[in-house]
């Protein structure tokens, strides 16, 4: 039986990485996306069966165009992973605001760029999954995480008032909130003190934070209960973390 079609936004490494290969592993047809296409293609992955297309999830025209050549290939999304995000640490006194711009312009608007793209076939259908990632930091505040928790809060409130709206159509809106996790996220900080405050943190945890592969396993499952079922809400971190 032909699997569903499954689009997945930041997918060049990190959670979106292993999301893809898990997901590509069981045959389902992917539509990756990312600004980093060459990371993309070196992925261990079976390429008869994916799409992979350059992508700015800001942009909502290009996220459009891809989705719907992917769908023309292999049928209607049924689920939306708006995995794509970017923590760029910092006190609001000394941050540029542009770092501001860059983490709400991606972090929220690219997730509503996404919903927008594949919401209103999911409602016609009946049907569809979207599984934002968003981030412990999107339920409780950090130092030097002002305005990453600000985006993430508020992916969280848009998924919550999103699924209400389209529960009643059997569209499943969840959210995937995962702590520190060693991912490329710190490789984007500008603010050096943020990142030997973030560093000298997770060595008091004893030096290693969440593997993105359980991050991964766990979306998967999400998404594989039968439609009737959601799970609202996944907090996940490494047993390790105290904050």
């Amino acid at each position: 039986m032909k699997k569903p079609l499954i689009v997945i936004t930041g997918a060049s490494s990190g959670f979106g990485a292993e999301m893809a290969k898990l997901f590509n592993a069981d045959n389902y047809p992917l539509l990756l996306l990312g600004r980093r296409v060459d990371k993309i293609k070196a992925l261990p992955l079976n390429f008869d069966n994916v799409l992979v297309k350059s992508v700015d999830v800001t942009d909502l025209e290009s996220f459009q165009a891809a989705v719907l050549e992917a769908e023309e290939r292999f049928g209607k999304v049924d689920l939306l992973v708006n995995n794509a995000g970017v923590m760029l640490l910092g006190n609001v006194w000394k941050q540029d605001p542009s770092e501001w711009q860059t983490m709400l312009d991606t972090n929220v608007m690219g997730v509503l760029n996404g919903m927008k793209t594949v919401i209103n076939s999911m409602m016609d259908r009946k049907g569809g999954t979207i599984i934002n990632i968003s981030s412990i930091a999107g339920r409780k505040t950090f130092g030097n995480h002002a305005v990453y928790a600000a985006s993430k809060f508020g992916v969280h409130a848009l998924s919550e008032t999103v699924r209400e709206e389209v529960s009643g159509h059997n569209v499943r809106v969840m959210v995937m909130a995962p702590g520190a996790a060693e991912t490329e996220l710190l490789t984007h900080i500008t603010d050096q003190d943020a990142v030997d405050t973030y560093e000298n943190w997770k060595t008091s945890m004893g030096g290693t934070t969440l593997d993105p592969i359980y991050v991964a396993k766990t979306v998967k499952y999400m998404y594989e209960l039968p439609q009737e079922v959601s799970i609202r809400e996944v907090l996940i971190a490494a047993t390790s973390q105290d904050a």
